[in-house]
């Protein structure tokens, strides 16, 4: 709903006091020497979808390069199984058992306006989006922002609604390019992207129309294919022309949180998709889904493992343009999945990853929802060609990136409150190769409302917490959480589920079931 005229004062002063105090100190100290970041994050892919993490039908040779250039995690962790909070642990730096955004809460449900794209139906500006971030809370692109940084983001950002308190140009974002809104970006060819540039003089966020898009129809009409304009390579265009523009004057933060592989299953008729036509049988069709803007599909699987191979592509052309502008040996690139492998529009993840490795898709707490690729590359500074078993989770970006960029003073220069809470711990001694004196998690913790399901990784114990049903696993012999021990084991599940009761903070948006009826 739109903001009061003292609600909107009041998070003003909060930027303010947020923002305010660091700039100057780090640009004296020499901002020029600290590391550029650049994090890729799609969507959607599974842990078993690249080369290097086993997949034997779809071609990364880009990341699978890139994993022998870096450090090849297995134990990395999405903030949660689905993308609006996942995104969130990432920005906050907490578990969604703490941070605001802890589902993909919609605002542009009944906000259609007629013909307003041509002839098509589209969604009311202002609407559009999901609930934004907490106000009074500091997001990472802030931080860095506020220390000197350049940032950037391109794809989408799901982190507040078009009007809303949390826009990109509102939230430490200097330049952005793609969507605000996720559900827009089912549509490959939409209607139309949003876009600021505070180098340009915008005043905020504002949508872009796709001429050449609106004079075809939507997504399940004949002649949707017909649209030019493909937005996973418009984003990905902007997001190397930003790259392209950068100095070694001042350190860059890019955030660029590619919508590939997910949904709808859609892309240009071009080599990448020749590659794999007729060549992933047998083939599966989709219908289509109009609503929910999923185009039909009658090379489901060919559809899905080019996008992967585009993907692919475009991180090989981040590192090239890197590399031209003599930025690659100070820059960490980080690439990785918002959460599991999703099943919409006729993809297929059982046909890709027969092995079976994990149990769980997207929207599940069990590891094949949670768990997903994460490699970084940083030569000279991260070791090469290492595969690493550190546990991480998306909460632990956050003081990360602070150590790397110098920011000695977080979290207690960013609580704006004594209750104001951080979950992650930073895991740059890892990156640089000191796991001896890595400090580690006692727990990992996750929540996702829409299917009820809670979980908390304490060291090699697992809990999955379903409609409040305990089940616990021993994942250094039972990867796939297939055997529930919570019946040999009560003072183990006793245990981790205090931790949950007392790591939840209740919240009246996403309310979940805590354990009961414990053994």
């Amino acid at each position: 709903m739109p903001l009061c005229g003292k609600t909107m004062q009041h998070i003003m002063r909060t930027r303010q006091f947020l923002l305010g105090g660091g700039l100057l100190s780090a640009l004296a100290a020499g901002a020029q020497t600290r590391p550029n970041i650049i994090y890729i994050m799609c969507d959607d892919m599974g842990y078993g979808d690249l080369g290097c993490y086993g997949q034997k039908l779809i071609q990364t040779p880009q990341l699978d390069r890139m994993a022998r250039e870096g450090m090849r995690f297995t134990q990395a962790y999405a903030g949660s199984p689905v993308s609006a909070p996942s995104r969130a642990t990432f920005m906050t730096g907490q578990h969604t058992g703490h941070t605001h955004v802890r589902g993909n809460r919609e605002y542009w449900r009944g906000h259609l306006v007629k013909s307003l794209y041509g002839n098509n139906d589209d969604y009311a500006e202002g609407w559009v989006g999901q609930e934004p971030y907490d106000s009074t809370h500091v997001i990472l692109p802030e931080i860095l922002k506020a220390n000197g940084y350049t940032t950037g983001l391109f794809g989408k950002w799901a982190g507040g609604y078009e009007s809303s308190h949390s826009t990109p140009d509102k939230r430490g974002i200097d330049e952005f390019y793609g969507f605000v809104c996720q559900f827009q970006a089912h549509a490959y060819y939409p209607n139309f992207l949003n876009e600021y540039s505070r180098s340009a003089g915008d005043k905020g966020t504002r949508r872009v129309v796709l001429e050449d898009n609106i004079r075809h129809g939507m997504p399940g009409s004949e002649d949707y294919r017909l649209r030019p304009q493909y937005s996973a390579d418009l984003i990905h265009r902007r997001a190397l022309e930003w790259i392209d523009k950068q100095s070694a004057e001042r350190p860059f933060f890019g955030i660029f949180t590619y919508t590939l592989p997910h949904a709808e299953l859609c892309q240009p008729d071009d080599s990448l998709l020749h590659q794999y036509k007729g060549r992933l049988e047998p083939e599966k069709s989709f219908r289509g889904d109009a609503f929910s803007r999923y185009h039909a599909t009658d090379r489901a699987h060919a559809e899905f493992a080019a996008m992967v191979t585009r993907l692919d592509v475009m991180v090989g052309e981040i590192i090239e343009k890197l590399k031209a502008k003599g930025f690659d040996d100070n820059t960490i690139v980080i690439f990785t999945s918002d959460n599991g492998p999703h099943e919409e529009a006729g993809a297929d993840p059982d046909f890709f990853n027969r092995d079976g490795l994990l149990r769980g898709k997207k929207r599940s707490t069990h590891e094949g929802g949670i768990r997903v690729p994460f490699i970084v590359r940083w030569p000279g500074k991260v070791p090469a060609g290492i595969v690493n078993s550190h546990p991480l989770a998306f909460y632990d970006l956050m003081p990360t990136f602070c150590e790397a960029a110098g920011i000695d003073n977080f979290p207690e220069a960013y609580k704006t409150k004594s209750e104001t809470v951080f979950d992650g711990i930073s895991f740059y001694n890892t990156l640089l190769g000191r796991d001896e004196v890595q400090r580690r998690h006692e727990f990992l913790y996750w929540e996702f409302h829409e299917t009820d399901m809670m979980a908390l990784r304490m060291g090699d114990w697992k809990l999955v917490v379903e409609r409040g049903r305990c089940r616990l696993y021993d994942l250094a012999v039972d990867l796939h959480e297939d055997r529930d021990l919570s019946a040999e084991h009560p003072d183990v599940v006793h245990r981790m589920a205090d931790i949950i009761r007392r790591e939840h903070t209740p919240h009246p948006l996403f309310r979940i079931t805590l354990p009961e009826n414990l053994p």
